[in-house]
């Protein structure tokens, strides 16, 4: 009797387990049309290719190893002042509630300057996510044109796909991306 139990408790733990993926593999993401302006080079739907990033510490990221996460790459520069004046609620309303969770991993990218002015810029900016340089704008030349402005956004799932991006900062389209940052994580 107790094996039967226990078998029916496993069975149960395992549909309960394969449930919860499916629920989350099927998350319902509000369709994005992207305007033509934005100049963005990836479209919605498009898995990112392989690339790395060198944070602000020396550490160094993969793409390769963000399978299973959401992901917010945020492009940004010092000269910028949009992205100023974007990076506190990008602290606050998205760093801040889900930096904990092991499912999330946010970076910002500075296109194209040197370390030293990248680090400045972060002691600057009230905000404790990571920063990242990219030399010659390599990595902002995957998402968007190069001649293309900063402040954008892009949204990547677990699966590794784009599935929500921004330009400037308009917040209508900030708010639109914090909910599908939270759906993204159910």
């Amino acid at each position: 009797m107790k094996s039967v139990f226990r078998n029916t408790k496993i069975t149960l733990l395992g549909l309960l387990i394969f449930a919860n993926a499916f629920a989350q593999s099927n998350v319902e993401i509000p369709r994005q049309e992207i305007p033509a302006d934005y100049g963005f080079i990836t479209k919605i739907g498009d898995t990112i290719p392989d690339f790395s990033l060198i944070l602000t510490n020396g550490k160094k990221v993969s793409s390769k190893d963000w399978k299973g996460k959401v992901v917010m790459l945020q492009f940004t520069a010092s000269w910028c002042g949009v992205c100023r004046k974007e990076m506190p609620y990008i602290e606050k309303d998205i760093w801040l509630k889900n930096k904990r969770n092991p499912n999330f991993l946010l970076y910002g990218v500075d296109r194209d300057e040197p370390l030293e002015k990248v680090k400045r810029y972060q002691k600057e900016m009230p905000i404790t996510y990571p920063l990242g340089i990219d030399p010659f704008a390599d990595i902002f030349g995957i998402f968007a044109d190069k001649k293309a402005g900063v402040t954008r956004n892009v949204i990547i799932d677990r699966e590794g796909k784009i599935v929500f991006m921004t330009r400037l900062f308009n917040e209508n389209e900030f708010r639109e991306m914090v909910k599908v940052i939270n759906l993204l994580l159910k």
